[in-house]
């Protein structure tokens, strides 16, 4: 099980910004802040964490668990329209399996953030018979 992970970051404040606004539709916020870095959370301890330090890595990709689809589309428009690059528009991922819906979206420093949500759409419900 993973605890938590770190993303370099070359400008700590402009990351705080765009991680508080594309993580918020998640349920997440900063809950931790020190000179350097800044940890986000859905509830009292930080998972995700933004350090300034060298050196910086482009091309990590971080998968966020949605309990919904809404999730994920509010994810990328949250992240979209504070700046993050869209890297893969909210849908269906067939080439993983049938119902991987996920978004993807660079964040300032070019890191892969996605949010992903392996629940089946909502079927229609049945029609009654006449």
């Amino acid at each position: 099980m993973i605890d938590h992970v770190v993303i370099n970051v070359r400008d700590v404040a402009r990351s705080t910004a765009f991680y508080a606004a594309a993580l918020a539709p998640l349920g997440y916020k900063v809950v931790k802040e020190y000179p350097g870095t800044a940890g986000f959370g859905a509830g009292p301890r930080a998972d995700i964490w933004i350090f300034r330090r060298d050196p910086i890595a482009v091309g990590t990709h971080i998968a966020l668990l949605c309990g919904g689809r809404s999730l994920v589309d509010a994810f990328h428009a949250a992240a979209v329209a504070v700046g993050g690059r869209d890297n893969g528009a909210a849908g269906l991922r067939a080439n993983s399996h049938l119902d991987y819906y996920g978004a993807f979206v660079l964040d300032p420093d070019g890191n892969n953030i996605e949010a992903v949500c392996h629940e089946p759409a909502t079927p229609a419900p049945a029609k009654g018979r006449r």
